[in-house]
């Protein structure tokens, strides 16, 4: 019997840890939000891994639609195409942190998180000026330092209410989970990037979103930038 109680107890005991490493709304190890505000038909878009050389195509489908998003950037690829950080900012998006080479927190140190968030933020505002306020976590992965390590950047952390998997799926699927998830506040996490590698191919990424965006517009829908979609009110 008591084996089976401790045995009980570990388990509830990993499935909390799990919880609060990847969990959505979990706060546990870090600030945290995964929505914005439920007040008006608005939708965020996210684009993790960038900047890379297939950035600048998501831009001008973007554009051409009337959208403003939020991209959060590794400080590798930002070092390595500063130029396409920089035409993020001019094209009036905006930028967040998203570590400096992508590795998995839970392999890492307090100090090694550390210096992976101030890394990037260096890149970042060396190379556009600007310095994020917002910060996602490789993989969706916080762990214990992440907390202390986002509060000396002043850097509020996002999640997101759904992810499109587009580094895998099909542009068809990736609508269809995205539509699925919408509603006021939302916050879609998508990929102008794999990883650091170079010239990555994102073509589903930039259907879907050629897709997604006028299917939701017609459905009363418009989409802000996190700064904005984390605001109660707007003017």
């Amino acid at each position: 019997m008591k084996n089976a109680v401790l045995a009980g107890s570990a388990v509830a005991a990993s499935a909390a840890l799990a919880y609060a490493v990847r969990g959505r709304s979990a706060t546990l190890l870090a600030d945290s939000v995964y929505h914005g505000t439920r007040s008006r038909p608005a939708i965020a878009l996210t684009f993790d891994d960038g900047p890379s050389e297939s950035t600048p195509e998501l831009l001008e489908i973007l554009d051409r639609l009337g959208v403003r998003a939020t991209f959060f950037q590794c400080g590798a690829n930002v070092r390595r195409l500063p130029g396409i950080a920089r035409q993020v900012i001019a094209a009036g998006h905006e930028i967040g942190n998203h570590s400096d080479t992508h590795p998995y927190f839970c392999l890492c140190s307090p100090q090694t998180m550390l210096q992976q968030l101030t890394r990037a933020q260096a890149a970042i505002e060396d190379a556009t000026g600007c310095r994020p306020r917002f910060f996602r976590a490789p993989y969706g992965v916080r762990w214990f330092g992440l907390r202390s390590a986002q509060r000396r950047l002043g850097l509020m952390g996002v999640m997101w209410t759904s992810i499109g998997v587009d580094w895998k799926l099909s542009s068809d699927r990736i609508v269809s989970r995205l539509l699925r998830a919408a509603g006021n506040g939302a916050v879609f996490c998508l990929h102008d990037g794999r990883l650091l590698e170079p010239r990555p191919d994102i073509r589903a990424t930039l259907d879907a979103v050629r897709l997604v965006v006028p299917a939701l517009i017609d459905q009363g829908f418009h989409f802000e930038k996190i700064t904005d979609i984390l605001c109660p009110t707007k003017n």
